[in-house]
This record gives C-alpha cells, structure tokens and sequence, in this order.
C-alpha cells in the first residue's frame, strides 16, 4: 500500500478547508488537516513577498496523486498554487490501511 502525504499551501484557513473539504467528500484524499496562522516569505513578479497563508496536509493514495494535484489547482485561488507530493515510507500500518480504505 502506496501513500503519499500532500502539502498545499493557501490564501486562507477558509480557502484551505474549502479544498480540504472538497477532496474529502471527493474520497480523493482520507484526511485534510488545515494548519494556520503562518507567514510565507516567497519570490514572485520579481520581488519578495510577505503574506498570511494557510498549509493544507491531506493524505491519500500515491495512485490518486495526480488526480488530487489536478483538482486542487482547479479550486486554487493561486495562479500558481504549491502544491506538492510527499511519500511516507513507514507509519501505523492501521492508519495507512485506513487511508488506503477512505479513498478506494
């Protein structure tokens, strides 16, 4: 069993949990965890930027990577939203057989 952690990174906590949510009922992600209140230091249009943004956590199955990139991009406020895969090489073989449940 394949799984793969996604981070995403948003304009808000409310924007987070919107694409959080809708992965979910989706069944393309198991879980989406919204972590808030952090600072982004980033280039962009030729000049660093400071903004308030959101992270967005979801875990799924690797096969479904793609799948859940193409969606986020398509609910993302970002022209060019982060959005990044992560494979987790151990963990609670319950939890993971659960990912693995939640999204088949």
């Amino acid at each position: 069993m394949n799984i793969t952690l996604v981070y995403v990174t948003a304009s808000s906590t409310d924007e987070a949990a919107a694409i959080g949510r809708t992965l979910v009922k989706e069944r393309l992600c198991a879980c989406a965890n919204v972590l808030g209140g952090m600072t982004s230091f980033y280039w962009w249009e030729g000049a660093v930027q400071e903004d308030a943004e959101a992270a967005l956590v979801l875990k799924t199955q690797t096969t479904k990577v793609d799948a859940v990139i193409q969606r986020v991009k398509a609910l993302h406020s970002y022209a060019c939203p982060c959005v990044v895969a992560l494979p987790i090489e151990r963990g609670n073989p319950a939890f993971l057989q659960w990912v693995a449940d939640e999204t088949a």
